[in-house]
């Protein structure tokens, strides 16, 4: 009689356990019926402070048909400055004084991963709110460099998937839809193949990625602007002369550092991207030295030639990177802010 008086508590203790562990009570239980993907529309009451950029032939005009020709700067990732003790309004304000009225923000996928979409549109938010009040414009970037195809990339901080793209700008357009402040979307920064290192891809069939991507932005956000990159590191746009993307209201991205190619520049620059102004907005969303001579002796008869050119194309362009540590770098540290040689010209140019 004992015996079965002990089994049956044992079995009454068993059973309110286990119905602890399965139940709501558990905060470790995981009601994966209620999960939503991150991105909800940011409630924001600036929305429409910044006056709306859009596409009108070949150039970025606002509302009112005036064609903005913007000077901006790529800053770092924000997970970088926020790991740093950086991400903060005094950052933005320092550039705001430059003169600088477009930032792009390279979101780079290990990043965005491992801070978490929910955590790392956090940041951006407050990017966001600081921009607007400072009269500054602003591109989102999925910052890699690879094969999106093959999903070969150039170093791991580049890895992704499609399906990671994808959802990428699924998530932002739905969040930043209607906010004009974010004028620009960079759907991927450099298309390459590392010579031959990281698989094939035709431009066909990068244009069709692309145009699958647009299209799904569209379905949330149908203002703010694709940009499309070329291949060779976000370069060469000579295939638009047969297949542009297929698709209105878009720009195209071009990336024409020093070593691109050799002197004279101006007429290889004329066949790799500039022919495209003609038709197109182009962008060079990331302009600068080269990375093992930053210096003004090495590189600043490129700087006055690429502004030049880029000016006389109607093609605005963004300087790379406002960091200390990542090169070339246009300040010598988050402390002073203090430009180096190379950003030293780089905020002359901004005048």
């Amino acid at each position: 009689m004992k015996l079965k008086m002990i089994l049956g508590l044992l079995i009454l203790i068993f059973g309110m356990q286990l119905n602890v562990l399965v139940g709501q009570e558990n905060s470790n239980y995981h009601a994966w019926w209620d999960d939503r993907h991150a991105g909800n529309e940011y409630e924001s009451k600036t929305k429409d402070i910044m006056p709306l950029i859009k596409v009108e032939g070949n150039k970025f005009v606002d509302l009112q048909g005036n064609i903005m020709l913007f000077k901006g700067v790529s800053i770092s990732d924000p997970d970088k400055i926020e790991n740093q003790g950086q991400w903060n309004k005094e950052y933005f304000e320092t550039i705001n004084e430059w003169g600088i009225e477009l930032i792009r923000i390279p979101v780079h996928p290990v990043a965005w991963r491992e801070r978490t979409p929910e955590k790392y549109l956090e940041l951006i938010d407050q990017s966001v709110e600081w921009c607007t009040d400072l009269g500054i414009y602003i591109i989102i970037d999925w910052h890699s460099i690879g094969n999106l195809k093959s999903e070969l990339f150039q170093d791991p901080m580049y890895a992704t998937t499609y399906s990671e793209t994808s959802m990428f700008w699924r998530t932002i357009s739905k969040r930043y839809s209607g906010h004009n402040t974010i004028a620009f979307y960079e759907l991927f920064n450099e298309p390459s193949l590392f010579r031959g290192q990281l698989g094939s891809i035709s431009w066909s069939e990068w244009k069709d990625m692309m145009e699958e991507l647009i299209d799904l932005v569209r379905a949330f956000d149908k203002q703010t602007i694709p940009l499309v990159a070329g291949f060779d590191w976000a370069y060469d746009l000579t295939p638009l002369r047969l297949e542009p993307i297929g698709r209105e209201g878009i720009g195209y991205v071009t990336h024409p550092y020093p070593n691109k190619c050799s002197q004279p520049w101006e007429p290889q620059w004329d066949q790799a991207f500039g022919f495209a102004t003609d038709k197109y907005p182009v962008i060079a969303t990331e302009i600068g030295f080269v990375m093992g001579d930053s210096g003004l002796k090495a590189n600043g008869d490129y700087g006055n030639r690429i502004l030049k050119y880029l000016n006389n194309r109607g093609i605005s362009w963004l300087w790379w990177v406002f960091d200390p540590q990542w090169h070339p770098n246009m300040i010598e540290s988050w402390d002073t802010f203090k430009p180096t040689e190379y950003g030293q010209f780089c905020k002359d140019s901004y005048k």
